[in-house]
């Protein structure tokens, strides 16, 4: 570089801000006095955590020794040091637990306090539960009960929200309880108490002497004890104890719990124990609580009354206590009045009324209006309600009015006290001309009318009323007779009211086509509610809307008709292929199975001309989901021999779903035999190539992708239940249609693919993925599905995913492992890919075991698995599984190389046992193979359902 290079550089250099270099963790080895030093800045950096977690990392690393093996870490001056120092990092930070909780990993957090009781002389070998705290140091016995309280913090919020399934933490309770005993003041280190240890003056006792450290009181101690999130331990006198000496602590070390926090504790506490407390100081949630346990049901509604005043439960509590009521049978009344109550509460706060009192005024009794009546009333402040209170419950008045649909009801509403109270003159005597012409249109809509297209028309006072009416109603006569008021009003395109409203793009330009604007908009809506209701599989309220649009189509257009004939089928088979995912046995009536034929063959040519004659157009259109539901429905409930024998061949050539479900209906006829059903299975094998195959005819999309999918989906519409009916086609279709997945009938399919190039994989994956998805929903048990769903996700890369499902296939052919799964389950291919799942997870000793379960123990990958040091599983805790005494010998090998002393004992009882003697007789070591499996395999499904 040259000179005037080189000045340009540090012209540059020079005049950037400099940054301060973070401290290296080894400079506090240096500098005794620099870590105090550090920690008093105002961002120190490396933090105080991380100077934990360096500190700890570089004490913990393992050594090599001169034959290159890996020996524990040393046990020398510098590593005392160090974790010294991630001590005295911790002292600083008072020991706050919540802190140190959110920075440090659960295992750095267990080192660092196990260094704590190691420092303070905590008596090694010793249960926790043994040690006499009264007879203890201060700082030993402080130290027990930080590790306690982190220890039982740690397994609560581990557990948390499963049910453990084994007793809770008692012991550490046990601790933490016995430290409550005891009177006195404790001490916890300091950077001062630990420096003295680190000297030669630890030797003369200061450290362990009441005075040193920092002074933990035991009103402190108690709170603390709070803290550990075991609040269902306690009983209410260690509450209230609690919440006393909060008030008389006035600065605290470790406690950081407001009164608030302690009294949510307390609510959630009692709720659980059921802790009926007569304390005259009970909150109101303890009362509502008291009531409901008492079954005191009436009480409860008088206290919601009351609360409408006072407001002082939130609303989601009452809400709450309402949805729990619901839950229960026969309190149906106590239901209604605690509906009442809460609306009443939302009105006077300007709440939207719930759905649940809006449907309980649509046929309400003369009882309920009263009773609604009486809690506006007592909701009301007695003296002198506030404006914002007369406003609200003046507006719920006006919605009560406007719900109620029977005259007696409404005079009952219009001449009450209250309603005369809180509406001025002139606003009464608009609500009362309203109710009156509403009164005209309740009267006529009563009526037994002759024809739905006779309803007569009549007045309204608000179009946006009439609009939000007009979306929400499914009762078709009301519908037509708000359309019929709103285009008195004003003439508009009614049908874009709601843009939720859809309709099918092949009927769009059939329906707009009409004439009269009433008409259009009442076809387009009932229709598009109905639709909607298949959707929700409300089939009742479909069938009404369709057979309304269909009387009204039937006056005007034949080729509508045809239309709403073809979605009233579709209804009809819907709703019985949803009765039979229900669990109904019942088959189709033969009127349905004659009507789908009929829908099938009017799409062949001769059909077309039956319908010309009949004065419909050529081009009507037909929805391609009716034809695949059909063939479907035929798959679906076994008319093989209609699909094979019976369908007219000019009905083959022409309806491509037709064919496709012969081809299906065929093949399955034929089967088990391979040599039957080949040529089926030969023609079925070519269909499906196409519809996977991309072709230069398609079109491309945006991206330039050719856009197959969407057709595929609909095209694969017709296989969904009938994959789940008929196992035996399922597993066709699936059948190693990419090399890595395996399945049922592989000899039927043709062993080469000419085109492959042609074949869009992207969509023979979706295609797969869906059909056996779809298929294992229905039959969750099928062994062979199981499997080949966990090929799905093993060639994908998922490798849990697989695992679990590899097990469920064992698990359900072996009755949860109590038997022996079997070999042509648990096929070689099989636990080769088990094997690979546990090993690209690093669970390296489930790796091992699982090489014994193949025909030829495969030593290589099983002692490779156990050289790997990095394991997640387990690791020990698996040597009971494993019956070869050639990979426990080698297990011993390794751990004694390795130095590892209590997990070559582990390995060295697990070969001792009598039955994996090689002496014994064959039967005995299968035998003890056969229990090993078994016990392994059981352990896995917990690890992995």
């Amino acid at each position: 570089m040259s000179a005037e290079a080189a000045d340009r550089v540090a012209a540059v250099t020079s005049s950037r801000p400099s940054t301060p270099l973070q401290t290296s963790w080894f400079e506090f080895l240096l500098d005794g006095s620099l870590l105090e030093k550090h920690l008093e800045r105002s961002h120190p950096d490396p933090a105080a955590v991380q100077l934990i977690i360096q500190f700890l990392e570089q004490a913990s690393k393992p050594s090599v020794n001169e034959q290159n093996q890996v020996q524990p870490p040393a046990d020398n001056r510098r590593n005392r040091t160090l974790k010294l120092l991630a001590l005295k990092v911790a002292a600083y930070m008072k020991w706050d637990l919540d802190a140190l909780e959110k920075g440090l990993t659960i295992p750095v957090l267990n080192m660092l306090l196990n260094e704590l009781l190691c420092v303070s002389k905590v008596p090694p070998g010793v249960k926790h539960v043994d040690l006499d705290l009264s007879t203890l140091p201060p700082t030993t016995a402080m130290a027990v009960v930080i590790y306690n309280r982190w220890a039982i913090r740690t397994i609560v919020l581990s557990s948390f929200p499963e049910k453990q399934t084994k007793p809770g933490p008692h012991q550490m309770n046990i601790v933490l309880e016995g430290a409550l005993q005891l009177k006195k003041d404790f001490y916890v280190h300091t950077l001062r108490t630990l420096d003295l240890l680190a000297a030669d003056a630890a030797a003369n006792g200061e450290t362990e002497s009441s005075t040193a450290g920092l002074r933990i009181s035991a009103d402190e101690l108690h709170c603390q004890r709070v803290l550990c999130k075991l609040c269902i331990y306690l009983s209410r006198d260690h509450f209230r104890q609690t919440k006393e000496l909060l008030k008389k602590l006035d600065s605290t070390v470790h406690v950081h719990l407001d009164e608030k926090r302690l009294a949510g504790y307390w609510n959630a506490c009692k709720a659980l124990t059921q802790d009926c407390d007569s304390d005259s100081q009970t909150t109101p949630y303890d009362q509502i609580n008291s009531l409901i346990r008492a079954h005191s049901y009436q009480a409860v509604i008088e206290a919601f009354i009351k609360d409408n005043v006072s407001r002082v439960l939130p609303n989601n509590f009452r809400r709450s206590v309402l949805r729990e009521f619901l839950y229960k049978s026969g309190l149906d009344e106590v239901c209604h009045k605690l509906c009442v109550c809460n609306a009443v509460r939302d009105a006077l706060e300007g709440e939207v009324l719930s759905v649940c009192f809006q449907q309980l005024l649509l046929k309400p009794s003369r009882r309920t209006v009263d009773f609604i009546l009486e809690v506006c009333t007592l909701s009301l402040e007695k003296d002198r309600p506030s404006e914002t209170s007369r406003k609200h419950m003046a507006n719920f008045m006006k919605t009560l009015c406007e719900s109620l649909e029977e005259l007696p009801l409404l005079f009952v509403v219009s001449s009450h006290k209250l309603f005369m109270e809180l509406l001025k003159e002139e606003e009464r005597k608009v609500l009362m001309e309203q109710m009156r012409k509403r009164s005209a249109t309740i009267n006529l809509s009563a009526k037994p009318l002759p024809s739905f297209y006779d309803i007569p028309a009549s007045a309204s006072v608000n179009i946006g009323q009439l609009e939000q009416q007009l979306i929400l109603l499914l009762e078709p006569r009301r519908i037509r007779q708000i359309l019929i008021e709103l285009h008195g009003m004003a003439e508009r395109p009614y049908w874009r009211v709601n843009s939720k409203w859809e309709v099918p793009p092949d009927y769009i330009n059939v329906i707009l086509s009409i004439k009269d604007n009433l008409t259009k908009d009442l076809v387009y809506i009932l229709m598009a509610k109905g639709l909607h209701c298949i959707s929700i599989k409300d089939f009742a309220h479909a069938r009404q809307l369709f057979s309304a649009c269909l009387e009204l189509v039937t006056e005007f257009s034949p080729k509508l008709r045809q239309i709403m004939l073809n979605e009233m089928l579709l209804l009809e088979v819907r709703a019985h292929e949803t009765m039979a995912a229900e669990g109904s046995k019942e088959r189709p009536p033969p009127d349905l199975v004659s009507r789908v034929r009929g829908y099938l063959e009017m799409r062949i040519h001769d059909a077309l001309n039956y319908v010309m004659s009949l004065s419909l157009s050529p081009d009507l259109p037909l929805r391609q989901v009716v034809g695949e539901e059909c063939v479907a429905f035929m798959l679906n409930w076994r008319e093989n021999d209609y699909l094979t024998l019976q369908v007219p061949p000019s009905l083959v050539m022409n309806n491509p779903y037709i064919k496709l479900g012969q081809l299906l209906a065929s093949t399955c006829k034929e089967l088990p035999g391979p040599k039957e059903c080949r040529r089926t299975a030969k023609e079925l094998w070519d269909v499906v190539v196409q519809i996977c195959s991309v072709s230069i005819q398609h079109k491309r999309n945006n991206d330039g992708r050719v856009g197959l999918i969407k057709h595929r989906e609909s095209s694969m519409g017709i296989l969904h239940r009938y994959a789940a009916n008929m196992p035996t086609t399922s597993s066709d279709f699936i059948d190693d249609i990419v090399n890595e997945v395996t399945a049922e009938h592989l000899s039927i399919w043709p062993s080469t693919l000419p085109t492959i190039q042609a074949v869009d994989v992207e969509a023979v994956a979706v295609t797969v993925k869906e059909l056996v998805s779809c298929a294992l929903t229905l039959n969750p048990n099928n062994q062979s599905w199981l499997i080949t769903q966990a090929d799905i996700y093993f060639v994908t890369n998922q490798y849990s995913a697989a695992l679990n499902l590899y097990l469920q296939a064992g698990a359900v052919s072996s009755d949860f492992f109590t038997k022996a799964v079997p070999p042509d389950v648990y096929t070689d291919q099989v636990l080769k890919r088990m094997i690979k799942c546990c090993s690209m997870m690093n669970c390296h000793t489930q790796v091992a075991v699982l090489c014994q379960f193949l025909r030829e123990v495969d030593y290589m990958t099983a002692f490779k698995a156990l050289q790997e040091q990095n394991s997640h599983d387990a690791m020990d805790s698996f040597y009971d599984y494993i019956w070869d005494v050639t990979i426990l010998e080698y297990l011993t090998h390794i751990h004694h190389k390795r130095g590892e002393t209590e997990k070559r004992q582990i390995a060295v009882k697990a070969i001792g046992q009598a039955e994996l003697n090689t002496s014994n007789p064959e039967e005995v070591l299968q035998l003890a193979a056969q229990k090993r499996k078994k016990r392994f395999l059981q352990a896995m499904a917990k690890l992995y359902f």
